[in-house]
Formats: C-alpha cells, structure tokens, sequence
C-alpha cells in the first residue's frame, strides 16, 4: 500500500522570550523533501514546543507563496536565478538543507532491474524509444528478457522542482533534449501521461503496467518500488542511494562553496548517482516580525545542528561541512525590521 506523508500541522506549546506569536510559523513548497521535513517538524516540535505548519505544494506553489508574503518560508527543489530575485519585494537567502536522489521507477513485470544510459533516459521521456523491447534497451540490458509492451513515461503535472532536477539533468546529457524541451519546474512534455507530486507520481506508475515516472528516492522506498541503475559520466551504472548521492555532492563542492544554488547533476565520481539535487529553504533577510524571525532563525539553526543526523534514516544526503558554514554565516546575517534577530 503506498505510504502517504500527511500535512503536519502542530500547534505552538511554548511562546518566546523575544516576542510570542499567535499562529504557528508556516511554510509551503516542494514534495522531494516532504518526508524528511516531515520528520523534522515533528522532532522539533516535540523538543522545542514550537508549531510549524508545512504545505507540499510544490516548489513553484512555494516560490509564489514567499512572493506574495503568505507564508514564513518557502522550500524549493529550484534555486532561483538572480533575474528570479529580483522579481521578489525583498532580498531572500537560499538555505541549502539536505540533498536527494532523483530515481527513475518502473512497473515492467518481469525486469527485477533495468539499465538505462543517459540518451535512453532523454529518448524515453522524447518518446523516440517507445517499447521495451527496443534494441537501445535491450542492449543495455543484456540477458534480460524485455517485453514488447509500450514504454509509459510519467511526468509531473504541475510546476516542480523534481522536474528541474530531472530536465537538467536530460539537458546536460542530451542535445536534442536540451533544443526540443530545455529545462525548469514546467516543460511541455511530449508524453502524455502525468501525476500530481511525487506520490502521484509514484502511484500513476505503480498503477500503469510498462509505466516509467521520476521520483525522490523516499517515495520510491515508502511505495516498494523498483528504481532504474543510471549509467553515470563515468560510465558506471549507479542505483539511487544515500552513498551514490553523498557522492554526487562531494562532486560539486568547490562550485557549492562559491554558490550553493549549483547544479549537481551528472557529477564526475565513478560513484555518483547522476541525477541528484539540492533543495532549498527561501527566507526573507529582513523579516517583519521580530517574533517570527527568531522562531524561524532558531529552527534553521536547529535544522543545520540536528536534523542533519536525521537526513540518512530517509535517504537523503546530509550537507557536506563547508555548506553547513555557508548556511551558518547566512543566519548571522538575518534581520528584523533592520535589527539583528536577539
């Protein structure tokens, strides 16, 4: 039966020194790290007394929130350009908080495990390789007897952020991808077939005999599904894992140094799962509630000083030591109203 990780909405316990608030803080945004935010609300609250309400909407549904002032914080699996923050009423800080596999999961009776090189990733969702007995495939797999049934390629129906991972990903791998499709939270698929979030995602596939979606890999745990080994760049096919992901991070991690929105897709370690990504807390620098931006400094700080040894029980990556300090410095530099946060 699939898993389902339900909205938490806890309420405050405890007011604080600085200024207590009626209404938990609120969040909204991305899916792909719902189950670990999850977790984290849930531990902090039971430690802290305090409320955080948090909405996986979505990265796009997020970003729209921290604009139009509706929420505390925002979550993202898209690290905004600097054209995007400048469409934003106030400077927003990037908090990196975990990073995450993207897997590719599939319903094909009979493949216990499938191979797939990076053009057969981007001609699958093309739909220029449409069956599963496709030559392509087959010689990817040898040995394994393929079905001829129809390829189903399943994508997300609304703006996200898995799907930012997943497009850059096929961008970086294949010309005619990056010319016919390009990348961002929302492209014009040329399959049909779509589910809403990861876990719709992840059910259309189950779902679907010969389907083939993209995921996080904790939807792809929570449900029992099958991911795909990916041929990575150099040349090793890879399964999602907290180990292959760690290493797509160590990969990037003078470019992160230098700005935590990089990319971290297709890294060069010979044991690097290929389609990883960041995903990102969006806070305002300047907040308008003294009250609130402590809470919310406090909880960033508790997320980089706690909730990190809680990232590998739902596989996700934890954020290597110099992304901790850039996300430390970033705190320091939070405000109210002009003021330093007591």
């Amino acid at each position: 039966m699939s898993r389902t990780f339900p909205c938490l909405t806890i309420l405050l316990l405890a007011a604080l020194a600085s200024g207590a608030f009626a209404q938990p803080l609120k969040g909204a945004g991305a899916t792909f790290p719902y189950p670990l935010y999850a977790k984290w609300l849930d531990a902090y609250r039971r430690e802290t007394g305090v409320a955080i309400d948090y909405l996986p909407v979505g990265s796009e549904a997020g970003i729209e929130q921290v604009k139009a002032g509706a929420v505390d914080f925002g979550a993202t699996d898209v690290a905004l350009s600097n054209e995007r923050l400048k469409d934003l009423p106030r400077r927003v800080l990037h908090f990196p908080t975990v990073a995450g596999a993207v897997a590719l999961v599939y319903n094909v009776p009979g493949v216990p495990q499938l191979r797939l090189t990076p053009e057969l990733a981007a001609d699958i969702w093309l739909g220029t390789v449409t069956s599963w007995n496709d030559p392509a495939i087959a010689a990817a797999n040898p040995g394994v007897t393929l079905p001829i049934a129809p390829i189903v390629p399943v994508h997300r129906a609304e703006g996200s952020g898995t799907t930012n991972v997943f497009t850059l990903y096929l961008a970086s791998v294949s010309g005619p991808w990056r010319d016919l499709v390009g990348t961002g939270p929302l492209v014009k698929w040329p399959s049909a077939a779509s589910g809403r979030g990861n876990d719709g995602v992840a059910e259309q596939v189950r779902q679907t005999p010969g389907a083939i979606g993209y995921v996080e890999l904790a939807y792809a745990k929570a449900n029992g599904m099958t991911a795909a080994r990916v041929r990575n760049h150099a040349g090793n096919y890879v399964a999602p894992t907290l180990e292959s992901t760690a290493a797509a991070v160590a990969s990037f991690a003078a470019r992160l140094q230098k700005d935590p929105r990089a990319a971290i897709v297709n890294a060069v370690d010979p044991k690097a799962y290929p389609i990883a990504g960041l995903t990102y807390l969006l806070v305002y620098q300047d907040a308008k509630d003294a009250g609130r931006a402590k809470a919310l400094r406090d909880f960033l700080r508790w997320v980089l000083r706690k909730g990190q040894s809680m990232a590998a029980t739902l596989d996700y990556a934890a954020l290597p030591a110099d992304l901790v300090r850039i996300d430390e410095a970033a705190l320091a530099t939070l405000r109210a109203n002009g003021k330093p946060i007591p």
